[in-house]
């Protein structure tokens, strides 16, 4: 058997695979441990690439056309393991191939979960624009006390998550750790599953005007692309927080600056951005009630490591003909992030 590692971005795969895990890979599967190929090696000489049976990958993979993956790999491909998260940019070609795909999508959606809770807990309690405000001077730390005063803190807030797929069960589920009100939107939730999350579905404008924090996990499609827009930031509540750790491309970022200007007290903290970084003289570096990180929310450093290994334990499952977990369908693609 034979396996090769394919991206556009060599080192990346080398921090994403551990030592440990490229060394089994090596040996369960016929890995090349000392090789990264890329798509451009790959098309230069397609025919040596017809006995490759598992492709291993992570950030940078390239697109393949259908044309190409039957060239390159003919029939013996069987698998693409796939160490990160979304796998829209790539995996529908090698669907179509009849190439089974595979993502970490739930390794690396531990630490968004993990990153977003703490953000609504710690907004709940007015810390984001209180620490900004309380930095600035002896004088403000008043004006922070103030703000603080405004916000519900943490017993009985009312939660809003927009969209409940991998990532935003997983918000919810943490969420039943504390005393709140957790509601959702998603269309695509059945009433069971809510039930079982502990949440209340309800309207997009329902959620917006009656939460104390938002959380935005819709999926990453073109039927989500500028989905949150002015009706929904305007009805925002005085003290409300608005925080983004999915996609920049769902919100309508006009429409959100005007709402942050129109009531001060709102609070916007985004780990994601349309375009990312935002550009310089972008109106996100100007606005005192908003918090910008640099898309920290997934994996990084050694957390990448789990999601290589998600993977290779699905390849494991895979090879032995026994059940996966993170196996990725042409249906999944039109609801996943």
């Amino acid at each position: 058997m034979r396996s090769i590692f394919v991206s556009q971005q060599a080192g990346t795969v080398r921090s994403v695979y551990s030592e440990e895990t490229t060394k089994r890979l090596g040996e369960k599967f016929g890995l090349e441990t000392d090789r990264v190929y890329t798509k451009e090696q790959i098309l230069a000489d397609p025919a040596s690439f017809s006995d490759v049976t598992y492709v291993f990958s992570t950030w940078g993979m390239p697109s393949f056309t259908e044309d190409q993956i039957r060239a390159a790999f003919g029939r013996n491909l069987m698998a693409v393991f796939y160490a990160a998260g979304s796998v829209q940019g790539f995996a529908r070609p090698f669907l179509n191939c009849g190439v089974r795909v595979f993502s970490a999508w739930a390794a690396n959606g531990v630490p968004v979960a993990e990153v977003t809770v703490a953000e609504i807990i710690l907004a709940n309690k007015g810390m984001p624009m209180a620490a900004r405000l309380c930095s600035r001077n002896p004088e403000s730390r008043g004006e922070s006390i103030r703000y603080v005063r405004g916000t519900r803190g943490n017993y009985g807030a009312r939660v809003g998550i927009i969209g409940v797929g991998m990532i935003g069960s997983m918000v919810c589920e943490m969420l039943k750790n504390y005393r709140l009100e957790v509601v959702a939107y998603d269309p695509f939730c059945p009433p069971e599953k809510a039930a079982a999350l502990g949440v209340k579905l309800v309207s997009l404008p329902e959620l917006f005007a009656t939460s104390d924090v938002i959380s935005n996990h819709l999926a990453n499609n073109a039927q989500t692309r500028g989905m949150l827009d002015y009706a929904l930031f305007s009805s925002m509540k005085p003290f409300a927080v608005f925080i983004n750790t999915g996609r920049g491309a769902q919100v309508v970022e006009a429409d959100l600056v005007r709402a942050l200007r129109e009531e001060t007290g709102r609070c916007a903290i985004l780990d994601v951005t349309d375009p990312e970084p935002a550009p310089a003289g972008s109106p996100w570096y100007e606005l005192p009630n908003v918090i910008l990180t640099p898309h920290l929310a997934g994996s990084q450093n050694d957390e990448w490591h789990r999601m290589s290994e998600y993977m290779a334990d699905e390849a494991d499952a895979f090879d032995a003909g026994l059940p996966t977990r993170y196996s990725v369908s042409l249906k999944m693609l039109e609801t996943m992030a």
